[in-house]
């Protein structure tokens, strides 16, 4: 238990419920997105942070801004937005007249989100297809256990590929719907 009143948790203590002065809601729900997002996607925190931070702007945020509200370097903020955008959830532009840069969430990004899960999944099924082959290629210096492992990568990002593109075009169809409803 905390001696701040936090409860004990799985994952050490949690202080959501605490008030603290210097953090507001949303910069709460910022450090949780650090801490949670960049967990389960294997980023750094401030990866999570970023994606926080820019999911609640109610505007884009220049580099500055946002090198300024995460309290990093300019290179450590111009890499979490490089791996924002690389994975389908922000984009960078810059407005009509404005001589920089700048950030926002995209509308879409649930939707940018899946497309990258389906590309970088099909590279997989592509790289286990090849292994696939040239395992055949190879049989006098593989196994069968090696061959079958090969065949076995193969199968499952077939497996994953197809249903990650009915799950695509699903959530795409049901986001378009919802974005159209008044």
């Amino acid at each position: 238990m905390s001696d701040q009143g936090g409860q004990a948790t799985e994952h050490g203590t949690d202080d959501s419920h605490d008030s603290h002065s210097s953090h507001n809601a949303p910069d709460a729900l910022v450090e949780e997105f650090g801490t949670h997002v960049g967990r389960a996607m294997g980023w750094p925190r401030m990866a999570g942070r970023a994606a926080g931070l820019l999911m609640l702007s109610d505007k884009p945020l220049a580099l500055a801004q946002l090198q300024e509200a995460l309290d990093a370097s300019k290179g450590s903020a111009s890499e979490m937005t490089r791996l924002l955008i690389a994975n389908g959830t922000v984009e960078r532009y810059k407005e009509p007249g404005a001589r920089h840069f700048v950030y926002r969430w995209r509308d879409d990004a649930w939707v940018g989100c899946l497309r990258h899960i389906v590309a970088t999944t099909t590279e997989l099924r592509e790289l286990a297809a090849h292994a696939q082959e040239r395992g055949a290629d190879m049989s006098a210096d593989m196994s069968e256990e090696q061959r079958g492992r090969l065949r076995d990568m193969h199968d499952y990002y077939r497996f994953m590929v197809g249903h990650l593109e009915s799950m695509l075009a699903e959530y795409t169809a049901t986001w378009t719907a919802n974005k159209k409803q008044p």
